[in-house]
């Protein structure tokens, strides 16, 4: 029994060690501001899961205590000695100090000889209660509880130290913010010529007019009216106008008119943005614009039916 009970505390210490270590590697790869908040956070975790299991420990050693006393009490009253095993009614000669507190403070138990002093006033069907207090070690743990209580509000509430409620939910949202870009920039990266469409937040129209006139303005003019390029402002359109086809001449380039592929340097997202800003050049007429180029292009209205369903 011993043995298995330093076995229990030998891998009780074990785990409390790893999951130490892996607490401050996570700890340590935080951002430095958070770092501190969240190794208590572990810390305190951490302790209440010790003080639960110890608690536990000591629960299942007091339970077996008393049964071994209950044998060796009812043994002794029908005069049988139980082999191998040493009366645990009386109490040991000469008891250590730690011995006296954990009685004491731990278990408390009113010897058989004086329940009598403790027997309820009323029975039922001949059975009589025992108006035993609660165990000590139950009051002891709630004792820590209100004790963990304290420390807690301090560290979390009134200290500052620890996020609270508020604090963490706003990091909560901060997160799943830049959870969504990060989903949105794929979604964003994931059009193509057959599903595109023309952007309209002022953002993304900046961007890419940004890009523009990075990249295009050299053969379409700063202003889109058109250089070695066509010009951009006017009805005409070489290879069709839309989105969509802008979208496709963007990406796969003309290479027979000196159009390069920009698929390999843009990302479909860009590509859709700087679509959409050449799309909002349109009947802007800078000065000295480039005389048209293909044929005048409109936009095909989308088929309504009888219901009026686009």
């Amino acid at each position: 029994m011993k043995f298995a009970k330093y076995l229990f505390i030998f891998l009780l210490m074990g785990w409390g060690a790893t999951l130490w270590g892996q607490t401050v590697e996570t700890a340590a790869a935080a951002p430095a501001a958070e770092q501190l908040p969240r190794l208590m956070t572990y810390v305190l975790a951490i302790t209440g899961a010790v003080l639960f299991i110890v608690a536990m420990f000591y629960v299942v050693t007091v339970n077996q205590f008393l049964y071994k006393r209950v044998l060796d009490l009812e043994a002794a009253k029908s005069g049988v000695t139980l082999p191998d095993e040493t009366p645990l009614a009386a109490a040991p000669a000469g008891e250590s100090f730690l011995t006296t507190l954990r009685k004491k403070y731990w278990e408390d138990a009113v010897p058989i000889d004086r329940e009598e002093e403790i027997l309820s006033h009323h029975d039922f069907d001949g059975i009589r209660e025992l108006d035993n207090r609660l165990p000590p070690w139950w009051v002891n743990m709630f004792i820590l509880t209100i004790i963990w209580a304290v420390f807690y509000m301090y560290y979390y509430h009134w200290g500052g130290n620890g996020p609270s409620s508020s604090e963490e939910y706003k990091m909560e949202i901060e997160q799943a913010k830049k959870q969504q870009s990060i989903a949105l920039a794929g979604k964003a990266n994931a059009v193509d010529e057959s599903n595109v469409t023309a952007l309209t937040e002022s953002s993304d129209l900046g961007e890419g007019e940004l890009i523009f006139k990075n990249t295009c303005a050299a053969c379409h003019g700063p202003k889109g009216e058109g250089t070695v390029g066509p010009n951009m402002t006017d009805e005409y359109w070489i290879h069709g106008g839309g989105i969509k086809n802008i979208f496709k001449v963007i990406k796969y380039g003309v290479p027979d008119k000196g159009m390069i592929s920009w698929q390999s340097q843009l990302s479909a997202g860009d590509m859709q943005k700087v679509g959409s800003y050449i799309l909002t050049l349109q009947g802007t007429n800078p000065p000295n614009p480039k005389a048209p180029q293909g044929e005048i292009w409109k936009e095909e209205a989308t088929p309504v039916d009888s219901t009026g369903t686009k």
